[in-house]
């Protein structure tokens, strides 16, 4: 890896607060250049994910991409099927007419057989709190294969455990499932604005943000993110709205970055600094995608005090 300051194109909307949770909208700052599609566009068209065998292997699943398009897989995306569910460990964008084989974690422990030939897509990502812990597991060595998945099941059964769900497989998407009358209750509190190409999420202190050069492409994956956060703010609901958003992100601006290979196309970046760890996406100098996670070892938190718009 080499170090690099790598620009962070992104304009930070008003924040909207509902019984606690406060997500605001980021808005790209550039043109786009890169062009891509998100799986939920490429499965139809004839794009597949499978595993990478018969005998099949936990953190590795092969990717074949037949169209003349690149697709980007988002990190914390979860696949359905095959032989147990799994989750993105880094963001990768696929190449047009090619085969990868792509680092997943495993969400359903207790499966071990064949439900289909290919993966399907999941209505969510993992949630940010199994999200930050991957990332942490993950920043030194990113594409290693198998690291982060003990740091995942026992995040998932953590959780699953304090939100009461027993589920046969140990399956994040059980979890998902147990509270979806719950999640839908608070779904339309935080909407999609036109042109948002990303989403902060602040939870008594804890932050987390989701961006892509794409408006359209983020619009597509926004639905995912957003039950995941709500999955996380179940068991924080009616607390205090702590966190700024402003001060995350320009910590996020001026925070030590690296450089590396990625799984599929452009270059792998890697967030690190006081209380901020992340990892990203960068295409022929653009930043593509970027995800980052207030850490366990932040130094300070800030208390927003009172948003500019609540529901």
């Amino acid at each position: 890896m080499h170090t690099k300051q790598t620009q962070i194109p992104i304009q930070l909307g008003e924040p909207v607060e509902h019984r606690g949770v406060v997500v605001a909208p980021l808005f790209p700052r550039e043109q786009p250049r890169a062009k891509y599609l998100t799986l939920e566009e490429a499965l139809p068209l004839g794009f597949r994910v499978a595993e990478v065998d018969a005998a099949g292997s936990v953190p590795e699943l092969a990717v074949h991409n037949p169209l003349e398009s690149n697709v980007l897989l988002y990190d914390g995306e979860e696949l359905l099927g095959a032989k147990q569910n799994r989750i993105l460990n880094v963001t990768v964008l696929i190449a047009a007419r090619s085969k990868t084989r792509i680092p997943v974690s495993c969400v359903e422990q207790g499966r071990w057989h064949a439900r289909s030939a290919f993966f399907g897509a999941a209505r969510h990502a993992a949630y940010p709190e199994l999200r930050r812990r991957k990332a942490e597991r993950l920043s030194a060595a990113p594409l290693a294969r198998g690291v982060a998945q003990s740091e995942v099941w026992d995040a998932l059964s953590e959780k699953a455990g304090r939100l009461g769900v027993h589920s046969p497989t140990g399956a994040q998407a059980d979890v998902f499932g147990a509270h979806e009358h719950d999640l839908g209750a608070l779904r339309d509190a935080f909407r999609l604005q036109p042109g948002q190409s990303g989403a902060l999420l602040a939870l008594e202190g804890r932050v987390c943000l989701d961006y892509l050069s794409l408006p359209q492409a983020f619009a597509r994956l926004y639905p995912k993110l957003l039950e995941g956060y709500l999955l996380d703010a179940l068991e924080h609901l009616d607390g205090k709205a702590t966190g700024d958003p402003g001060a995350f992100l320009t910590a996020l601006a001026e925070a030590p970055r690296s450089l590396g290979p990625s799984a599929g196309l452009g270059d792998d970046i890697r967030l690190g600094g006081d209380g901020i760890v992340g990892s990203g996406l960068e295409l022929d100098g653009e930043l593509v995608q970027v995800c980052a996670f207030s850490s366990e070892n932040e130094g300070s938190k800030t208390r927003i005090a009172r948003p500019s718009r609540r529901r």
